[in-house]
């Protein structure tokens, strides 16, 4: 047993002894008494001092820590002493020693007792928590004002207490009923949209966001008010890693772009996404690639039985494999290193782990490097990877296939996004009356991924600039990695076949603002880090198709997910002609490799400058 149990025993059994003198010593008017009375005192201390030990250990008062004493601790005292005050007169009744005791001892023991054992545990804790000297101020603690008077904010008041980092001078909050309350000894000041005055008053230049449990666009609000008042922002973590226990409320982190250009969560069925992933094997392609780690990541969540991760980049392949032994998953994970347009090495790895459901997420991507010099490759690498696999998850009895697709594919003006419009394509000219089911998901950009912009702007901010941006008007639509992955998983559990998922991506962000909000995020201005703009690129075009648009799309159950409507597939032998040309294309130059994509993409009308 802990030494410190010991202990806390000896100090308790202790203070009976002290109660049951201090409780004489009351009993005569603040006096010892006569010599009569105090041999009884001292004479019947042992008897009082072992009932007191005996019933204190056979209730289990020892188990809880000093630190953690709160009332559950409080009423286990008091009913532990309770039992010990009718046990003592009886013990001495029994052994006619108590004839002597003067009655009120036997009622001024237990309660003085009682306060000394719960008032030291109290103490403990208010000392470790540093409550015991609330006006001894650390001399490098700096004033913080915290946003947000619920749990979380309380709970993080009650944490800093006794920081060295951080001293909470008031706290903010848009609750009328909070308006000059004080929370964890800390004074609610008025509300969020008073940033800026109270921290100009009070000297603090640092906020921190205490909201876990408030909705993104409130989060974002508060976050811009700080900023636009010059203040420096953290945030305490998400609830859910929170309620959890993974992280303590106190485990700040700086504001990241998620935090600005995120949503609400995804709302999943979890129950149909464990029914559909559970005791399956899955196989993912381009599993070392933003996208294909990250639908990983959270495919695991489901327990399948087996997850393939199929990648041709040895490294990519490396470093997701370690991060899923390094976690010791459960789930057996297979490294799988191969060309998805390898249709040898493909068939091998289907037939070897015979897969349930795969995720198709390998590609080319990047639309200005795949529109001129690599437009055959890019065609030949998107559309024959997605037949290949497409085929052979056919040939296998795979369940179902899910192809990961771009919202450049909608009325598209690129190479990249003509190719991915042909996969698609693909995709539904393959899709039978039976077998495997394909299912196709379409989404934008997602914040982080491999090739976005935001990874640029950060080394080019660290750079100390300029940061680049194509053109001061141009827009994209933005998701964060994880609810981009979450939502081609649901997608993929409730398709039938040959649907085209499109995600709804919220309202577009100007690429420019997002380049501002980065260098703010990093604690700068744009007197520090310019912006430059640098004209379209091939391929670009200003604005992208909302893909969620209600007058292209039909609504599911689920809000963020809808089918759009498209044009039946080529019919005919046009998959035969596909392959042969793709394996014997001719003249591969970048203006016949367009040509030839319109001959199978009726809407897809490159931009004037590659016409």
């Amino acid at each position: 047993m802990n030494i410190r149990r010991y202990i806390v025993f000896g100090h308790d059994v202790a203070a009976a002894g002290l109660a049951w003198i201090a409780a004489f010593w009351l009993r005569f008017n603040l006096d010892f008494p006569d010599d009569e009375f105090r041999a009884v005192m001292f004479d019947r201390l042992p008897y009082v001092v072992a009932v007191h030990g005996a019933v204190f250990w056979a209730l289990g008062l020892y188990r809880g820590l000093w630190r953690y004493a709160s009332l559950p601790d409080l009423q286990r005292i008091v009913f532990a002493v309770g039992i010990a005050a009718l046990a003592v007169p009886a013990l001495l009744a029994v052994l006619r020693l108590g004839a002597l005791v003067p009655r009120s001892v036997y009622l001024i023991a237990p309660v003085l007792l009682a306060l000394a054992m719960g008032g030291s545990r109290l103490a403990y804790r208010a000392w470790r928590e540093g409550r015991l000297a609330p006006l001894v101020v650390h001399p490098t603690a700096a004033p913080v004002l915290v946003l947000g008077a619920g749990p979380a904010g309380a709970a993080l008041a009650k944490e800093l207490t006794n920081s060295a980092q951080w001293r909470v001078v008031g706290m903010l909050d848009d609750d009328p009923g909070k308006q000059g309350a004080s929370v964890a000894g800390v004074k609610v000041l008025g509300r969020v949209e008073n940033a800026g005055s109270i921290a100009g008053r009070l000297g603090v230049n640092q906020a921190i966001i205490a909201m876990p449990e408030a909705t993104h666009g409130e989060r974002k609000r508060a976050v811009e008010l700080c900023t636009q008042a010059g203040l420096a922002v953290k945030t305490v973590p998400a609830m859910s890693d929170i309620v959890s226990g993974r992280v303590s409320v106190s485990a700040l982190r700086p504001i990241e772009l998620d935090d600005l250009l995120g949503r609400d969560p995804v709302q999943l069925d979890e129950a149909g996404l464990q029914g559909f992933f559970g005791g399956k094997t899955v196989l993912v392609t381009g599993a070392g690639g933003s996208i294909g780690a990250e639908l990983c990541r959270q495919i695991v969540r489901f327990s399948p039985a087996r997850l393939v991760l199929f990648e041709q980049s040895e490294f990519s392949l490396y470093t997701i494999e370690q991060e899923f032994r390094d976690r010791r998953s459960p789930v057996e994970i297979v490294a799988a290193i191969g060309d998805a347009k390898n249709e040898a090495r493909v068939g091998e790895v289907f037939a070897r782990y015979r897969p349930d459901i795969v995720f198709h997420a390998a590609a080319y991507k990047h639309v200005p490097l795949m529109e001129e010099d690599n437009a055959f490759e890019a065609v030949r690498n998107n559309v024959l990877s997605t037949l290949t696999i497409a085929r052979v998850a056919q040939a296998s009895g795979a369940a179902k296939c899910v192809l990961v697709s771009t919202d450049k594919a909608v009325n598209p003006t690129n190479v990249m996004g003509a190719s991915k419009r042909l996969a698609e394509i693909v995709c539904q000219a393959l899709q039978g009356q039976d077998g495997t089911q394909f299912v196709i998901v379409r989404f934008g950009n997602v914040l982080g991924s491999t090739g976005s912009v935001v990874p640029r702007f950060r080394e080019q901010i660290a750079r100390g600039g300029p940061v680049t941006v194509t053109h001061p008007q141009i827009e994209r639509y933005f998701m964060s990695i994880p609810e981009a992955a979450q939502l081609v998983l649901q997608a993929g559990q409730m398709g039938k076949g040959s649907e085209i998922y499109v995600l709804d991506m919220g309202e577009p962000v100007k690429i420019a603002d997002l380049a501002r909000q980065m260098i703010q995020l990093s604690g700068l201005s744009e007197a520090d880090i310019r912006i430059e703009f640098t004209g379209l690129r091939p391929g670009e075009k200003l604005y992208e198709e909302p893909l969620a648009d209600a007058e292209k799309t039909l609504a599911t159950p689920h809000p963020k997910l809808r089918i759009a409507r498209v044009h039946a597939p080529q019919g005919g032998n046009f998959l035969d002609e596909l392959l042969a040309w793709l394996a014997s294309p001719g003249e591969a130059s970048a203006p016949h490799v367009r040509s030839r994509l319109q001959t199978w993409i009726p809407e897809y009308r490159p931009t004037k400058a590659n016409q």
